[in-house]
Formats: C-alpha cells, sequence, structure tokens
C-alpha cells in the first residue's frame, strides 16, 4: 500500500474509533494555508484537533515521533483558525493517533491525549 493510501486508512479507522468511543467527528482533512489536521472532533468540554500517525508494522521509531515541533505548530495554528471560523466556546486539546498496520489491518491504536 501506498503512502497516500495508508495515511487515508488510517484516518478511517481513527475517526471509526473516535466515534466508537463517544467523539463527533465535525471535520475532516481541514485545510488551511497553515496546514491540514486530520480530523476534528468533540467529545464533553474539548474540541479535538487529531493528528492521525499511520505506518506499518515493524517499523523502528513511534509514529508519534513523526510529529515535530514545526508541525505542532501549524496544527495549532489551523486550529486557531477553525475555532475563529467556526466560533467555538470548546477547549482545544491536541491529540495523536498511533496506527500500525499489517496486512490492512490494524495491529494497534494508540490514542495519545494531550500530545502536545
Amino acid at each position: 500500500m501506498d503512502s497516500r493510501l495508508l495515511g487515508a486508512f488510517g484516518e478511517q479507522e481513527a475517526a471509526k474509533y473516535l466515534r466508537e468511543n463517544g467523539y463527533t467527528i465535525k471535520s475532516a482533512n481541514f485545510k488551511t494555508y497553515v496546514g491540514e489536521i486530520d480530523i476534528i472532533a468533540e467529545k464533553g468540554e474539548n474540541i479535538c484537533f487529531v493528528e492521525v500517525k499511520t505506518r506499518t508494522e515493524g517499523v523502528l521509531l513511534s509514529p508519534a515521533s513523526a510529529v515535530d515541533f514545526h508541525k505542532e505548530k501549524n496544527i495549532e495554528s489551523s486550529a486557531a483558525i477553525y475555532m475563529k471560523r467556526y466560533k467555538t466556546k470548546l477547549i482545544p486539546r491536541y491529540d495523536i493517533i498511533e496506527i500500525i498496520v499489517n496486512d490492512n489491518k490494524v495491529i494497534s491504536l494508540n490514542h495519545i491525549e494531550r500530545a502536545f
């Protein structure tokens, strides 16, 4: 599976996981001039800006390690644009969902709340 398809598969699985755990998906692939947010979801008092990182089984580094300082700042800036545009008073939270796959099946999913 090429990286674009792998990423799309991971985002679908992450959205499914979030819905199954009581989140309401508000947006997917929200694009701004700064960057893109994979999933925006609400639960309770939080609006969650979720970065999904999907890797195939056997990778040495955790998928979350791919979210560096620059990526965090781009997500935070895009989140500020979203919150201003949609005028929400919910508390922003920045999460990462790591997904490991093998043969088009999810081997593990790790939801890191308040990742940054």
